[in-house]
């Protein structure tokens, strides 16, 4: 698929294009969108804007998220594997403008990017340096915005969809990294667990968390495993917000906090807390799960393992309704709420923890 005679492509190798959070550049002309929340980034002269692409469809219908001078829009993906190309936006004053893409939603897709189309006299410039600070966010559907836009269903269970209502932006996690003025890179997948086995995601394989937190491409569904360089990327503070799916297929920690199933789930969460501080010795992690509701004993469970370390920088933090707030998904007055509290807790730690080490 080639441009027309007044339009001109831009290759995801340009200069002028900004990247943000886990993607697999392995093919520096062809990376691919994996997690919620990462992004391209630019600025641009002329009228319109496009996106050469090919869509990797698992489930749902698939959203692309579009931000053009301030004005969030989505675009739908195609759900077959070709090569297209699609508008993002169009008659606009002939003048600079800001544009950033993102992926809306988890792995229920991945998104092959292939360049930007602009008019053929457009004129390119970086955007703004990215923040400093960093956040890194280990977690499930919360964490990713899934059906964070069905406003009418605050405090209830989710309405029917097909994923037209999730979108990233306005995840918890992306409100509390933008308050704080920080990267974030959201390693967050609907449906998952800690242990391999449990929980809804990757049916009926079903992968947890311990099998996913150290990857690039990990849903089998979309592409072939790839495994994430950490040096690429450092974050001053790590939220581990896992303990939510857990309780299926069977809730073992609501019926016996004691029992050997029980025991053993606490062990692999020190195990992937240890994991995550050997990558990252001197990140502040907290430790959380959500409003969403679910048992007390998963918080005390992890309550528990936080006190198993002598650790002052891994904490233990709990939402003024932690695990009471809602029976469906985080809507957006929600996801705020959450953040505001996020964001206050990691302020209480004071301006030290972004120092690089």
């Amino acid at each position: 698929m080639t441009c027309s005679t007044n339009e001109k492509l831009i290759l995801p190798t340009d200069e002028h294009l900004q990247y943000m959070g886990r993607i697999d550049d392995a093919d520096k002309n062809a990376p691919v969108l994996v997690y919620p929340y990462t992004m391209i980034k630019t600025k641009f002269t002329g009228t319109k804007a496009a996106i050469k692409l090919c869509n990797h469809r698992g489930c749902w219908d698939n959203y692309l998220g579009v931000i053009v001078d301030g004005v969030q829009t989505k675009v739908l993906l195609p759900h077959g594997d070709e090569e297209v190309c699609l508008t993002l936006a169009k008659d606009l004053e002939n003048g600079w403008h800001d544009l950033t893409v993102f992926k809306r939603m988890d792995s229920c897709h991945t998104v092959t990017f292939l360049g930007l189309i602009f008019d053929a006299d457009a004129q390119l410039q970086a955007p703004e340096a990215k923040p400093e600070k960093k956040i890194e966010v280990y977690g499930d559907s919360v964490s990713a915005g899934e059906v964070s836009e069905a406003v009418d269903y605050v405090g209830k269970e989710d309405p029917e969809h097909q994923g037209q209502y999730s979108n990233s932006w306005y995840a918890y996690s992306a409100i509390t990294a933008r308050k704080l003025n920080a990267q974030l890179h959201d390693v967050a997948q609907g449906g998952i667990a800690l242990l391999d086995g449990t929980g809804w995601f990757c049916d009926p394989v079903f992968l947890g968390m311990e099998s996913v937190w150290d990857k690039v491409q990990y849903n089998p569904e979309t592409g072939p495993t790839t495994s994430w360089d950490f040096s690429r990327y450092t974050p001053h503070v790590v939220i581990v917000a896992i303990g939510q799916n857990d309780n299926h297929p069977v809730d073992y920690m609501a019926e016996n906090y004691d029992s050997e199933k029980s025991a053993y789930w606490r062990d692999h969460y020190e195990m992937l807390i240890k994991n995550i501080r050997g990558k990252y010795p001197n990140a502040l992690i907290i430790l959380a799960t959500t409003i969403l509701n679910h048992d007390a004993n998963w918080d005390k469970s992890i309550d528990e393992v936080c006190r198993r370390f002598d650790d002052d920088k891994i904490v233990h933090f709990m939402y003024s309704n932690n695990g009471s707030g809602t029976p469906g998904h985080i809507r957006i007055p929600e996801a705020e709420k959450m953040a505001e509290e996020l964001t206050a807790f990691i302020r209480s730690f004071g301006e030290d923890i972004w120092k690089n080490n």
